[in-house]
């Protein structure tokens, strides 16, 4: 047997985890694992945008409030991962219908595909502008491939590792983080920051600020059942992804909003979304963190991707897990080329809000009032049942669906809505769904709450005791 026919298999074994699982994690080890997956560049480099787009303390009061906003959704939906004991995209099946579900499951490859093209350009420039400081050499997007290479094949060979020492690599930039607190405000008060004049013409309002706060929360919520399931109980999943959730954003958010004044301050020019920036401010050791964090988190996402594609595939057209990751990783490494998306950040992040509010407000409904809070076996099943719906799909969730993303677009570039878009896209969605599922709500009693790891255990003991 080659070599490569052995990592092959060995992946593959690691990666099929499409399947219910029964958590064991206390309220504190999830907790960890929600704040080590969010202390990450991208969080902090957001709030480097309300700044001076708002008045300081309107940029920290949205962000608290958008991050408790957020955190709802997100414990909600993980919720019922730790319920079923099944990931994210899996659970769609139950308000999309067992084929209706590959349609939010490609558009979340499609969002996570974005997010490792700017974290491999984060991590790129943040190299370049080390390597210019020292050499004069200076290339963006070639540091921007190499990082994203690395990330490639810690994705296939070392995510397994990353994430044993993720949260020490949490602990290590809350310390940074810390330093860069003590620095900002020993040399500025915080009446300093509060003082710094606002700049309207860069077009931001607190309702903004709001929406890409919870945007924020909304492209975390695509994995919130993929961590939460190994919750030893609800109890432990919503209070340790509330917590871990709200503590990393705000702390994230409110450092990119304070060192963007610090920068101010000091009579820098503020450019926001700039790595580079912060380093020329903070020096060489958040440049160290800002690295070691995308790699760590982009390689999961890599990783992440590679198994849905590959947990969505089955039968005879099932994707082996090494060639579908070698693929993957050639498509991230060349939009890692692509260093305009960074200017277009925001886009991006409404882009993610548009895909992904709709669906985390059907899934809520779904679960929570349409079913009662009662997923069943028939959520395994490749055919039939009562997910089943119209040869698989049920046109009511994507119907639902196309409303809210259509809604939330033309919120933000048509007629802009004044309290954003995230907001009312999610109400409206929610009614819409609601009120069309009502009569399938009437048709079916409430059946008991199940975790389908069990049931799968005893499908394969029956199995077994058949054989």
């Amino acid at each position: 047997m080659s070599l490569y026919t052995r990592l092959d298999r060995r992946l593959a074994e690691q990666a099929d985890n499409s399947g219910p699982v029964r958590g064991t994690l206390s309220t504190p080890r999830i907790g960890m694992i929600w704040l080590a997956a969010n202390l990450v560049v991208t969080t902090l480099l957001t709030g480097t945008l309300f700044i001076p787009a708002v008045d300081f303390g309107v940029a920290i009061t949205m962000i608290v409030l958008g991050t408790l906003g957020g955190a709802v959704v997100l414990t909600l939906v993980g919720n019922i991962g730790t319920r079923t004991g099944l990931p994210t995209m899996a659970l769609t099946r139950g308000a999309f219908g067992t084929r209706g579900g590959y349609l939010p499951m490609a558009a979340n490859v499609i969002i996570l595909m974005g997010w490792s093209w700017v974290q491999a350009m984060l991590a790129g420039v943040t190299v370049n502008y080390l390597v210019e400081g020292l050499t004069g050499f200076s290339s963006p997007i070639l540091f921007s491939v190499l990082c994203q290479t690395i990330v490639v094949i810690l994705a296939i060979f070392g995510h397994e590792g990353i994430a044993r020492v993720e949260p020490w690599l949490a602990v290590l930039m809350l310390a940074i983080i810390a330093w860069i607190f003590v620095i900002a405000f020993s040399s500025f008060g915080p009446s300093s920051y509060q003082a710094i004049p606002v700049d309207l013409s860069i077009g931001y309002t607190p309702a903004i600020v709001l929406d890409s706060v919870i945007a924020t929360a909304v492209s975390w919520t695509v994995l919130s059942a993929d961590f939460n399931r190994l919750a030893v109980s609800s109890r432990a999943g919503i209070l340790g992804s509330g917590i871990g959730y709200t503590l990393s954003t705000v702390i994230a958010m409110t450092l990119g909003a304070t060192a963007i004044g610090y920068v101010i301050l000091s009579g820098g020019e503020a450019a926001a979304f700039d790595p580079g920036v912060l380093v020329a401010a903070f020096g060489a050791p958040i440049a160290i963190v800002i690295f070691v964090s995308v790699m760590a988190t982009n390689s999961m996402v890599v990783y992440g991707m590679t198994t849905s594609i590959v947990n969505a595939s089955a039968g005879r057209a099932k994707l082996r897990f090494l060639p579908t990751a070698l693929v993957v990783g050639v498509i991230s490494i060349l939009g890692s080329t692509w260093l305009a998306l960074l200017d277009q950040f925001t886009t991006f992040l409404t882009v993610i809000g548009a895909f992904f509010v709709p669906v985390f407000a059907i899934m809520i409904v779904d679960y929570y009032l349409i079913k009662r809070s009662s997923y069943t076996r028939d959520l395994l099943e490749p055919r039939g049942g009562r997910y089943w719906y119209l040869a698989g799909v049920n046109w009511i969730a994507v119907g639902a669906w196309a409303i809210g993303a259509v809604a939330s677009y033309l919120m933000v570039y048509v007629w802009p809505s004044p309290v954003g878009a995230t907001i009312p896209a999610f109400v409206i969605t929610f009614v819409l769904y609601l009120i069309a599922m009502l009569p399938e709500r009437a048709r079916h009693v409430r059946e008991p709450s199940v975790h389908l790891a069990g049931i799968e255990a005893n499908d394969g003991a029956d199995a077994a005791a058949h054989a």
